[in-house]
C-alpha cells in the first residue's frame, strides 16, 4: 500500500522537496493529548531538534505542547512561533554564554544542566542580570537502550549528563549558589526506542535515585524523563501514529512520582517523523553488471540519515503501478555513502518518476546541508494543496 499523495500537483514542483501531512500531524498531537490529559501534572515538550519548520512549530504550539530546545537558535525559533518562555526547556552539553543569556532573557521554564562548570556559569550570568535561573540536573542513569549505538545517550560512556554518584554533591553545591534554583531532575536514554522495557528500566532507576535523595532530605518538584519513543519506519501507512498508549502507560505504572511532582516528556521523532516525506525525481536508470541503479536528484544533503546511521526509510514510486524490480536508490553527491537504499523493490521506474522517501519528518529537513553547493530543499504542507 502506497501513501496518498497529490501526484499531479507534485509534478509541477521542482524536486527535491519535503511534504508534510499536517492532518496526520494534528491527529498525532491529539493522540498525545488524549493520553497525557488522563494524568494531572503531565507535560509534553516537543524536541525541536527533530524539525524546526515554522508551520509545524505553530501547529505543535497550538496543540498546547511546550518546547525542548538544544540551542539558542532553537529558543529564538520557538519564541518566533509563539511558544511562551514558561514552556521552554533548554538542554545540551555545551551551552554558550550567549545562548544561556537568551534563555535568561526569555525567562524559560528551566535549564537542563549537565555539569558543575555549566551550573556555575549559569549562576554567574543570572547574577549579572539580577535573576534566578531555574535548573534541572540531567543525570546519566547508565541505562542502555535497544537502538543504534550512535543515538544512545544514557550510558556511562556517553558525553551526556552527570554521573549518578555525583547527584547528591552536585545538588548540595547548587543550594549554596544564590542565582540558581534546583527544580528537577532530567533524563534521556536515547532515540528510536520501541522496546518499552528500556523505559521501564529508566523508571526503576529514577525510583532508586529518588529514594536516595529522600535519604538526604532532598526533594524536587519536577521529573523530566526525556523522550526516545520510536516510529515504524517499515510501515508508515499502516502504523502512522506511534503507540503512545503503551509509552505513557509504562510511566504511569512503573514510575513512582511523589505527591505534587509533575512529569515532563520530550518527544520529537514520535511527533513529526511520519507526517514528513521527501519527494525526489528519478534522473536516470543505470544498469550495471549485477544490479540497476535509480539515480535521483535528492542526496544526503537533503536526508542524511541513511548515510549517517544506515537508517531505513520506505521508498515508493508514486508515479508507477508497473511490476516491481530491484534498485539501488542513489543520489548525485560525489560520495560513495550517498545511498538511500540498496536492492529495494520499486514499481518499474523510469526517468522522471517521482519517488517518495517516507517517514522523513524527523531529522530530515533540519539536517540538510549545502555540500557540493547544492540548494537546500524547499518544504510544503498539505494545507497548501
Amino acid at each position: 500500500m502506497k501513501g496518498n499523495f497529490p501526484v499531479e500537483r507534485f509534478q509541477q514542483i521542482q524536486t527535491p522537496f519535503y511534504y508534510y501531512d499536517t492532518e496526520l500531524l494534528r491527529q498525532t498531537l491529539r493522540a498525545i493529548n488524549a493520553e497525557t490529559s488522563r494524568h494531572e501534572g503531565w507535560h509534553v515538550h516537543y524536541a525541536v531538534k527533530a524539525n524546526v519548520n515554522p508551520r509545524l512549530l505553530t501547529i505543535i504550539r497550538e496543540a498546547g505542547l511546550g518546547a525542548d530546545c538544544v540551542s539558542g537558535g532553537e529558543i529564538e525559533a520557538c519564541v518566533k512561533a509563539g511558544f511562551p518562555g514558561s514552556k521552554i526547556v533548554f538542554a545540551g552539553v555545551g551551552k554558550a554564554d550567549w545562548e544561556i543569556n537568551i534563555g535568561l532573557d526569555r525567562d524559560i521554564f528551566c535549564f537542563n544542566v549537565e555539569s558543575i562548570p555549566e551550573l556555575e556559569v549559569i549562576n554567574e550570568l543570572a547574577a549579572a542580570k539580577g535573576k534566578v535561573a531555574r535548573v534541572a540536573f540531567r543525570l546519566n542513569p547508565n541505562v542502555g537502550a535497544h537502538t543504534h549505538a550512535n543515538i544512545t545517550t544514557g550510558l556511562a560512556e556517553n558525553k551526556f549528563g552527570i554521573a549518578m554518584r555525583d547527584m547528591v554533591p552536585v545538588i548540595e553545591h547548587a543550594s549554596q549558589l544564590k542565582n540558581v534554583q534546583v527544580v528537577g531532575l532530567h533524563f534521556h536514554i536515547g532515540s528510536q526506542i520501541l522496546d518499552m522495557g528500556d523505559f521501564q528500566a529508566l523508571c526503576n532507576r529514577i525510583n532508586e535515585l529518588q529514594d536516595e535523595l529522600e535519604r538526604h532530605r532532598i526533594r524536587v518538584e519536577h521529573i523530566n524523563v526525556g523522550g526516545g519513543l520510536g516510529v515504524d519506519y517499515e510501515h508508515p501507512n499502516r502504523v502512522s501514529i506511534p503507540d503512545f498508549k503503551a509509552y505513557f502507560d509504562t510511566y504511569a505504572k512503573k514510575l513512582k512520582l511523589r505527591p505534587g511532582q509533575t512529569l515532563h516528556f520530550e518527544l520529537g521523532r514520535a511527533v513529526v517523523a511520519q507526517c514528513g516525506t521527501l519527494l525526489t525525481r528519478t534522473l536516470f536508470i543505470k544498469k550495471g553488471a549485477v544490479k540497476q541503479f535509480a539515480i535521483v536528484d535528492a542526496g544526503f544533503t537533503d536526508l542524511i540519515r541513511p548515510a549517517l546511521y544506515q537508517a531505513y526509510h520506505k521508498i515508493e514510486n508514486i508515479s508507477s503501478d508497473e511490476p516491481t524490480e530491484a534498485y539501488d536508490v542513489v543520489g548525485p553527491i560525489c560520495e560513495s555513502t550517498d545511498v538511500f537504499a540498496k536492492q529495494v523493490d520499486l514499481n518499474r521506474t523510469k526517468r522522471g518518476d517521482l519517488l517518495a522517501i517516507r517517514s522523513a519528518g524527523a531529522y530530515g529537513e533540519i539536517m540538510a546541508s549545502q555540500y557540493n553547493c547544492r540548494r537546500l530543499p524547499q518544504a510544503y504542507t498539505s494545507d497548501e494543496f
